[in-house]
């Protein structure tokens, strides 16, 4: 028998992998693949019917939570984007997320309001784009200031933004409607049906959580096509070494401004969407807390991974739930009382608790615990 002859029955027909050697990959394509084994498709689609089955099985308060979960996900994984795959520290993520906000409650505002500004677009896909754009152009032009910037600097650069940000919101009434009295959240209505509104069949957190489950979805599509595509490698080029980057030919500043300008759109979306599901947008919402809690996401789901985004993301958006329950159980004072320690003081320390803990124990976060469990019963019984 040739060697021609022979080669089908070591690379399989095709191109496919071989039968029998699931993880062995015969072209680059295969490996970069979406979804490049048959455990990743099966669970990815398990927790998609999962997902579309929760809102029959979770009361409303919960699944209302879970959509904020879903929407967090979206802004960490733009976060990640810039900080976990690009290595670029952003601490302005708050700022992003209050731009998307308020440009989707302007588009879709009601123009009778005097108040306030309004254009009356309710229509979802045009506030949502609308916001995503307008956070863009903002991380466009903060972008080549950045982009000269690394490290310590970078992070007191982006961090100014979010002291800005609170002036503007604070005393620009016509936008915000002033500190203390703030303004409605864009309308979340999709062909005609206004989604934040029960309807004879559902519920309107059932509503809204499906409809978060799907944009999550996509935009979690879009964010690992980024990251597997030539621009994510351009990324991860930069942020392990910038200077070998450069002489190779990666035009570094122009990775940098890049990576600012998609994270600023994920962050201006998830900051449209979320205030959509809260209805109400406080100018003192987007302080150095929420660009903190975003940091906690990615660094306790795991940095430079779209799932390890998504599971932070859900555990932070889970986590005051849990600290709500804890006076129940603990000697804890109630949240609204000013005595010490209360609920509120230990949700702050337990943001810093547990980043420091990932930081030492687990460097890559959830996903790491993810991963160190799956190799572990793969090996079984020999995992040692």
């Amino acid at each position: 028998m040739t060697a021609t002859e022979q080669r089908p029955a070591v690379t399989g027909a095709k191109g496919r992998r071989p039968r029998g050697r699931p993880a062995l990959y015969t072209s680059y394509a295969q490996d970069m693949a979406l979804l490049n084994t048959r455990g990743k498709q099966v669970s990815v689609l398990g927790l998609l019917v999962l997902g579309l089955l929760l809102p029959m099985l979770l009361e409303d308060d919960l699944l209302r939570l879970m959509a904020v979960g879903c929407v967090y996900a979206i802004g960490a994984i733009g976060l990640n984007l810039v900080t976990g795959y690009a290595g670029q520290v952003s601490l302005g993520h708050a700022f992003f997320l209050g731009v998307g906000a308020y440009t989707a409650s302007v588009v879709a505002g009601d123009p009778a309001d005097a108040d306030v500004y309004g254009f009356g677009i309710t229509f979802l896909p045009v506030w949502l784009l609308a916001a995503g754009a307008v956070a863009a152009v903002l991380g466009l032009l903060v972008a080549p200031l950045a982009s000269r910037l690394r490290g310590l600097y970078l992070a007191i650069v982006t961090l100014g933004l979010v002291f800005i940000g609170e002036h503007l919101f604070r005393e620009w009434d016509s936008l915000t409607g002033g500190a203390g009295v703030g303004r409605q959240g864009p309308d979340p209505v999709l062909f005609g049906v206004d989604l934040s509104r029960r309807t004879d069949s559902f519920s309107a957190d059932q509503q809204m959580f499906w409809l978060m489950l799907v944009l999550l979805t996509v935009f979690a599509l879009v964010g690992r096509n980024i990251a597997r595509s030539a621009v994510g490698r351009s990324f991860a080029a930069v942020r392990d070494r910038d200077i070998a980057a450069e002489i190779t030919g990666v035009d570094v500043r122009r990775v940098k401004r890049r990576a600012f300008v998609v994270s600023s759109f994920y962050a201006g979306c998830a900051g449209a969407l979320l205030y959509s599901i809260l209805g109400y947008i406080d100018p003192a919402s987007f302080g150095l807390l929420v660009s903190v809690q975003f940091i906690a996401m990615v660094l306790i789901g795991g940095a430079a991974t779209i799932s390890g985004s998504i599971m932070g993301a859900f555990f932070i958006a889970l986590l005051p739930r849990l600290t709500r329950e804890l006076p129940e159980y603990l000697s804890f004072k109630a949240a609204s009382t000013t005595e010490t320690p209360n609920v509120f003081q230990f949700e702050t320390l337990l943001y810093g608790l547990l980043i420091v803990g990932f930081l030492i124990f687990e460097p890559r976060g959830l996903y790491g615990v993810w991963v160190r469990a799956r190799n572990y019963w793969k090996a079984w019984p020999f995992s040692y």
